[in-house]
């Protein structure tokens, strides 16, 4: 059967006070349905069918550039839908809000680190809050569709909990070159709880 384009948890115009309806349907159905369609072709082409995703990208380096590129593009998307949400939970609890105290200093200060990521992320790319293979959080840029799972990273490998798309296509619409201003509305739509969830499975795979 191949991938699929998941269906997004909430309507186009859910997020519409912070991510405009326009784009969340350009993004959703142009965009990441690209990536699928091009990830079907790439893994066929290279008789990949019986490989899991996570599998691929976390060998990438011995796979092509549209499965890299392509790959990326469908995970990435993916957990962004899942972490969105029109009613979110503003915060995070239990272990996952004691690890960011602990790494980070305080909630406030991780958004500032990822922001920062997300700024300095030259042209197109990601801003990661990740979980190294030793449990510990990090955060991290990525250029492209590139993610943390990718044995290309060779300092910030891990699992991905969250992830900010700052690719102009995300928001170029409503907020034009104004990223800053972008990835703080970001803040007010993401839902920690599914943050939470993605952390606990992470947890669970470590053990």
């Amino acid at each position: 059967m191949g991938y699929k384009l998941p269906e997004l948890p909430f309507a186009y115009d859910a997020l519409a006070n912070h991510f405009d309806t326009e784009t969340m349907t350009i993004h959703h159905q142009r965009h990441h349905q690209a990536y699928v369609n091009n990830l079907n072709k790439s893994v066929e082409d290279n008789g990949l069918e019986a490989e899991t995703l996570e599998s691929l990208l976390k060998n990438i380096s011995k796979h092509s550039p549209a499965v890299r590129n392509n790959g990326g593009g469908h995970y990435n998307h993916s957990l962004f839908w899942e972490t969105l949400s029109p009613t979110p939970k503003t915060a995070p609890e239990g272990k996952l809000a004691e690890e960011i105290n602990k790494v980070f200093g305080s909630l406030e200060q991780l958004k500032a680190q990822i922001n920062q990521a997300g700024m300095q992320q030259f042209g197109s790319g990601w801003a990661w809050l990740f979980v190294k293979y030793n449990g510990a959080l990090g955060v991290s840029g990525t250029a492209n569709q590139d993610n943390p799972l990718m044995d290309t990273n060779i300092t910030n490998q891990g699992y991905p909990i969250l992830g900010v798309d700052v690719w102009e296509h995300a928001y170029y619409l409503k907020y034009q070159n104004k990223r800053a201003d972008y990835l703080d509305a970001f803040w007010a739509v993401l839902d920690w709880a599914a943050v939470e969830k993605k952390y606990e499975e992470v947890l669970s795979k470590l053990k």
